[in-house]
């Protein structure tokens, strides 16, 4: 069962999702990440949360901290090198504000980032725009050993093209890991990282960014619950 984002130049953007093929846990919702209180400004409260989608589980929150990232290491050749780099920055970028760790094989990770050359697909027909990044969640069940009970997890896999510039290929995977935490959607300003397009000066990650972050792992899920 999977979903999928793309990031364009420019929109739209579409998440697909697939039909559940087996029975879903009921809506709960965590308590909010004690980090996520710390990181929002009281005094700025705006967000862009009425602007995300939903998903056939509710919100795609963690709910267990770090959140273990993998990245692509690099091979020979120059380009790879200087894509890691920039892609370890942007992991930096969020865990300033969120939980993250680097594991070194992608089995132990939650979210795993890959250099990727992505089909040549046109978005839009009328700029012949194509696709620059994606994330893709899948869902699974892990079973408890001792009490057989399943519970309802999910995984991220992000793809971000090695041949922009360098602060491209930074911003284009902080974006996709603005998804990988939970933002299923996009912002309609420039400031944001999660706007919908890449801009010429990528900014940083905004208040906003966060406050709707925040409002997302208020919302319930049915992720971490147990299978009926």
């Amino acid at each position: 069962m999977v979903g999928s984002f793309e990031r364009v130049f420019p929109p739209p953007i579409e998440a697909r999702a697939s039909v559940p093929e087996f029975p879903m846990p009921e809506l709960k919702a965590w308590p909010l990440p004690p980090f996520l209180v710390r990181s929002i400004d009281p005094n700025l409260q705006e967000d862009y949360f009425d602007d995300l989608q939903t998903t056939e589980v509710g919100a795609l929150v963690w709910s267990t901290f770090p959140v273990r990232v993998y990245l692509e290491p690099p091979d020979s050749n120059r380009r790879s090198q200087v894509w890691v780099r920039e892609a370890s920055k942007a992991v930096q970028d969020w865990a300033t504000h969120f939980p993250l760790t680097i594991v070194s094989q992608p089995e132990q990770a939650e979210i795993t980032i890959w250099r990727s050359p992505l089909p040549l697909r046109v978005s839009n027909r009328q700029t012949g725009r194509v696709r620059s990044a994606e994330t893709r969640y899948e869902l699974y069940t892990t079973q408890d050993a001792s009490t057989g009970r399943k519970t309802l997890q999910h995984r991220m896999f992000v793809r971000v093209r090695p041949d922009q510039a360098d602060s491209y290929i930074r911003s284009a995977v902080r974006h996709e890991l603005g998804h990988a935490l939970g933002i299923w959607g996009h912002s309609p300003q420039e400031s944001d990282i999660m706007y919908f397009a890449q801009v010429r000066n990528p900014p940083p990650i905004s208040r906003r960014d966060l406050n709707t972050l925040k409002r997302v792992y208020e919302q319930p899920t049915r992720l971490g619950g147990f299978l009926p």
